[in-house]
């Protein structure tokens, strides 16, 4: 019968093991997602990851050892306490040889979060590797969040609207229609069963902050008319503006699609494909490689309208709420 691995605090001495399995865990990742950044297969780059994280305030981790190879490793960290008591468990924060690993790693560290009060644990787990995925389900955590990849629109596509519909960009006479449309999306992901517990904003507060941003350049917005009135709207921008998407979770020269919301009464008009089609192009145009986006499991519009729209999800956010 064969050895379970021993788990033991991480230490200096196993960075570049740790970095090897987690080099190996993006080469397969990336054997069925290519569209994910090549740099991370080589065990240098992901070893600088690793030691970001465990250079954090507030980082733990454990390694899994068979003998003096290191086969898993496993490291929290904590982020904004907008998140409860927390750890995350970032994309370049775990890799094992095989799934069963996690669990024992997880055992071993979890310990040690939850009787220092953080109770609220996150997960970034590659969505292509079921039986991972399937082993962090079997440790309590749930389906929370996805990232998700696809390429531009291609080559001389154009969206496809319903009748009466017009997408176009953005004008400043747009800001108090803009507003009400932006405001939407908190909204809704304040009601079942996303049940968000971030504040709504008002519209005064909506409309303060877009008056700011209308005219960064930062920032691509169209939004969706009908009737002349401003139904809809989504924003693209570079992936680097988003501070979630880091890492082994940012594909080089990638596009976001960070926003996007159409009010209630236009919802399953085409309105938002409509709209997300409009950024394909856009990053098309803008000579992007790939178009990254992100929605909770539980909006149940979004989770149908990405994967619709030909989103591949990359990774999973995975959560756990001890009480």
């Amino acid at each position: 019968m064969r050895a379970r691995p021993s788990i033991v605090p991480f230490e200096p001495a196993h960075l570049e093991g740790a970095a090897e399995a987690l080099a190996a865990r993006h080469r397969r990742h990336r054997l069925v997602e290519p569209g994910l950044d090549p740099r991370y297969e080589d065990a240098v780059a992901a070893a600088a990851e690793v030691e970001q994280l465990l250079t954090t305030d507030g980082a733990s981790g454990v390694v899994a050892l068979s003998g003096e190879t290191v086969v898993g490793f496993l490291v929290g960290t904590p982020l904004d306490p907008i998140w409860g008591a927390n750890v995350w468990v970032q994309a370049a924060g775990h890799a094992v040889a095989e799934p069963e690993l996690v669990r024992h790693l997880y055992a071993s560290a979890a310990e040690r979060w939850v009787a220092e009060g953080a109770t609220s644990h996150y997960a970034m787990v590659p969505a292509t590797d079921p039986a991972l995925v399937d082993a962090w389900f079997r440790l309590g955590f749930g389906h929370q969040h996805a990232h998700a990849i696809r390429e531009p629109a291609s080559v001389g596509e154009t969206p496809v609207t319903s009748d009466g519909l017009v997408v176009r960009r953005v004008r400043r006479d747009d800001l108090d229609e803009l507003a009400r449309v932006e405001r939407a999306l908190p909204e809704h992901q304040a009601l079942a069963p996303v049940f968000s517990r971030l504040p709504v904003p008002t519209l005064d507060e909506v409309r303060a902050e877009l008056d700011d941003d209308l005219d960064n350049p930062a920032y691509t917005t169209f939004v969706a008319e009908r009737a002349g009135r401003v139904v809809g709207s989504a924003t693209g921008c570079a992936l680097e503006v988003s501070s979630m998407h880091r890492g082994l979770a940012r594909p080089d020269r990638a596009a976001f699609l960070g926003f996007a919301a159409v009010l209630p009464e236009h919802r399953s008009t085409g309105a938002g494909r409509a709209l997300g089609e409009a950024i394909l192009g856009w990053a098309r145009d803008e000579a992007y490689e790939s178009v990254v986006t992100d929605w909770r499991m539980t909006n149940l519009l979004a989770s149908r309208t990405w994967p619709a729209l030909g989103f591949r999800p990359t990774l999973y956010r995975l959560h756990r709420a001890i009480a």
